[in-house]
Order: structure tokens, then sequence, then C-alpha cells
């Protein structure tokens, strides 16, 4: 399917879940959906500013999602209102569902990878919260799933095309 297909509405609804719960839910603009993987624009759909100390998300940034239905990761390439490219926050996710009447499904798993702009700053967010989440005990699998992607993250982080290797 191309950007222009009929069978992709012009706004899909992004739900992020976690541990059973929607974490957020907001509109986005669908840019482009192949049948693997799903391209969505959307504002910073956060309350306010959000600073990290590393990086902060606030009103005026735009987010380009990338999620995959076969991959455990989406990767959010993040700029500022001005254009300029902040960096990647990338999530590490059950494989994405698009459902019927233009919802997108993603399952946040805990972990997290940031990458500046630059590429200089890479940094594994939130592995303390897995840890605690239990997932390793209750679905041993997934939790496998969700550490290799991490790795495969970072390794894309740390080498020549970075985050955008993984876009291709």
């Amino acid at each position: 399917m191309s950007a222009n297909s009929p069978d992709i509405p012009a706004m899909l609804d992004v739900v992020l879940t976690k541990a059973g719960r929607t974490k957020i839910l907001y509109p986005a603009e669908c840019l482009a959906d192949d049948g693997t993987r799903l391209v969505v624009r959307a504002p910073w759909a956060g309350a306010g500013v959000r600073d990290f100390g590393f990086v902060r998300f606030e009103p005026g940034d735009v987010f380009t999602e990338h999620y995959w239905r076969d991959r455990w990761y989406a990767v959010k390439e993040v700029r500022a209102g001005d254009d300029t490219r902040k960096g990647w926050y990338c999530d590490v996710t059950r494989p994405a569902v698009r459902h019927e009447g233009g919802v997108l499904v993603v399952e946040d798993l805990d972990l997290d990878l940031w990458c500046s702009a630059d590429g200089t700053d890479v940094r594994r967010l939130d592995e303390d919260e897995f840890a605690a989440s239990g997932l390793a005990a209750r679905d041993p699998a997934a939790a496998e799933a969700a550490v290799a992607a991490l790795t495969e993250l970072e390794r894309a982080a740390r080498t020549t095309g970075g985050i955008a290797s993984l876009l291709g």
C-alpha cells in the first residue's frame, strides 16, 4: 500500500498501552503503510513540557513515528517546531496492530533508547522499570524479544548509519 492508497485513512488514533491499560491516545496523520511498516506524524501529545535532562519534549515538537508489525520496537524521530532534529526516541514494544476504523495499538514494554540527532548521546532507558514489570516471569519469550530489540536499537544507533539505518 502506498500513502495514497484508499485503504489508508488520512488520520489514525495511536493508542499506546502499558500493562493492559491505555497510557496515551492521540491522533496522528498517516503518512504510509506498506503492510509491514506504518508511518505516522503527530505533534507532541504530552501535557506541557517533559524534560528528561538530556532532551525536552515540548509543545511545537513533531514526531514522525515508525511502527512495524514484525519488529519489537517503534522509532520516533523528534523535531523541534523549527524543524531542527532533536533525535530519535525508540520504544521497545510488541509488534504494532492496526485495527479497523483507523486505530493503531502498540503495547509499551518499558525499555527505551534515546539517540541524539548527532548520534553522540545514546542511552538505554527504563531498564529498572522493565525488570520490575515482571514480564520475564509472565512471558519469558516476550521479555527475551524485548531485550533483543533494545540491543538491536543500540547497535544501530552506534553504527555509521545510526537509527536512520533501520528506516530504510
